[in-house]
């Protein structure tokens, strides 16, 4: 599996990933689990696990990598 993120990005991921879990966690805490709230965190998870490994698969999926997602 090659990376196809750069650092940057990586560290944005998993902060937003952490902040969607956090949220979702917080909601279910209170209330019954709704479907939406399952949702959330499955993509916070999901984002927090593309930050760590530095891979995204939906990149991959559409042929972009590191170079292209640089802004000049």
């Amino acid at each position: 599996m090659k990376q196809n993120i750069g650092t940057i990005d990586s560290m944005v991921r998993i902060t937003c990933g952490l902040t969607l879990l956090a949220w979702s966690i917080a909601k279910m805490a209170n209330n019954k689990p709704s479907g939406g709230q399952l949702f959330v965190s499955m993509m916070g998870a999901q984002k927090v696990a593309e930050g760590i490994v530095h891979y995204c698969p939906l990149k991959e999926a559409l042929g972009m990598d590191k170079s292209q997602s640089r802004m000049v």
